[in-house]
Parts: structure tokens; C-alpha cells; sequence
């Protein structure tokens, strides 16, 4: 252009999110993991007792927020990124004092934190669950398609599922919430305000450590 090469590049950084030509957020991830870690390291060396009290404030303020900032846009496509979110999760628990002995799910129920799955599904449900509210208004027109069927006539809280030849789209957050939202209790679906919707839906996750 104008004559100087443009040089290629594998991957592009928008907004402080790594994506690659393949739309693949492995790199991403990394990215996420290595901050994390980086920092988590700071704060094991840095304090000096490393009570509940001591290490989870910081790690719930300058550690995860690396693990899930943006995360509705780069939500991991593949097990070994989530795995290897997860890894740096649960590598956190092991810092608290006397929690060395304890499982991993045993550390998370124990300092009462959800894994990073659980928390990223509970975002979508509660984008979703505002969006069939209202709350979006004209901003989240066309966001989701609601069913119409003789199993969903009356209600207007059950999504439709597309088709989509591409992976990719299916990671998209309008579209992969829908699959859990649909096997969701209507009881939770349903709920007349966020808060109530909320307490169900973590009734309905449990399951998820």
C-alpha cells in the first residue's frame, strides 16, 4: 500500500482481546492465564498470612477479573482452555492456609466459590433472562428468537435453537446459552424478577462445583 509491504500478522488484539485468523481464542486464554498467574504469584509472596481473609479479597480483585474479563466475547471453545482457566482457578485455593489436604471441589465449597464454567454459564443465563425482561429494550432487538410451538404455546420465556454449519457461531452468546436454557426448569425460566431467577438458577447449577 502506497508502495510499503503491510505486514501479516497470526493474530489481531481489539479491545484487549487476542483473537487469531481462525477466530480461535486458545491464545487468548493463554493470555488470560499468564496475567493471572503472574499476579497470583505477586500475592503468595507478598503476604504475610495466608488466611481465607487474606488471599481471597485480592484474588477475587486482581486475579480473576484476568479470567473473565470480556468473557462473553472469548468464551473458551476447547477443554484444554478451560481446563487450563480452571488450573489457575483452583491453584488459588491451594494458597489458603490448611486447604493443602483438601480436593480441588472440596477447596472451591470450602471458600465458597464456584468454578469458572459455572460462573460463565451463570452470566448467560442472566444476559438472557434480561433480555426476555425488557431490559435491553431496542439495544437487544433480534438477539434471541423465542420458540413457538404446541409444547412452548403460553410462554414466552423458551429460546429457539439455531443451525449453524460453523463452530464458531455456535460459541457466539446468543446462540450457546440457548442449548442450557432450554433444558432449564420452567420454575427457574419463569421467575418474575432477577433476584428470584437468580437463586433458582443457582438451585438448578449445583451440580456445577
Amino acid at each position: 500500500m502506497g508502495g510499503e509491504w503491510i505486514e501479516s500478522s497470526p493474530e489481531k488484539k481489539d479491545l484487549g482481546v487476542l483473537v487469531d485468523k481462525k477466530k480461535d481464542m486458545t491464545w487468548q486464554c493463554a493470555l488470560a492465564a499468564q496475567k493471572a498467574k503472574h499476579i497470583l504469584g505477586y500475592i503468595n509472596r507478598s503476604m504475610a498470612s495466608r488466611s481465607r481473609e487474606r488471599i481471597l479479597p485480592p484474588y477475587s480483585a486482581l486475579v480473576r477479573p484476568h479470567l473473565e474479563s470480556c468473557v462473553q466475547l472469548w468464551n473458551p471453545q476447547h477443554r484444554k482452555d478451560m481446563d487450563l482457566l480452571e488450573w489457575v482457578h483452583r491453584t488459588a485455593t491451594k494458597v489458603v492456609r490448611e486447604m493443602e489436604h483438601l480436593s480441588c471441589e472440596e477447596r472451591l465449597r470450602e471458600l465458597g466459590l464456584s468454578s469458572l464454567e459455572k460462573r460463565r454459564l451463570q452470566g448467560d443465563f442472566t444476559a438472557a433472562f434480561q433480555y426476555l425482561k425488557g431490559a435491553y429494550k431496542k439495544a437487544g432487538e433480534g438477539l434471541f428468537t423465542r420458540a413457538c410451538s404446541d409444547r412452548t404455546r403460553g410462554s414466552s420465556f423458551y429460546l429457539k435453537e439455531g443451525r449453524f454449519g460453523q463452530d464458531v457461531r455456535k460459541k457466539i452468546v446468543t446462540v450457546r446459552v440457548v442449548r442450557h436454557w432450554t433444558r432449564s426448569p420452567r420454575g427457574a425460566v419463569a421467575a418474575p424478577s432477577l433476584v428470584v431467577f437468580q437463586a433458582r438458577l443457582d438451585g438448578a447449577l449445583s451440580n456445577l462445583v
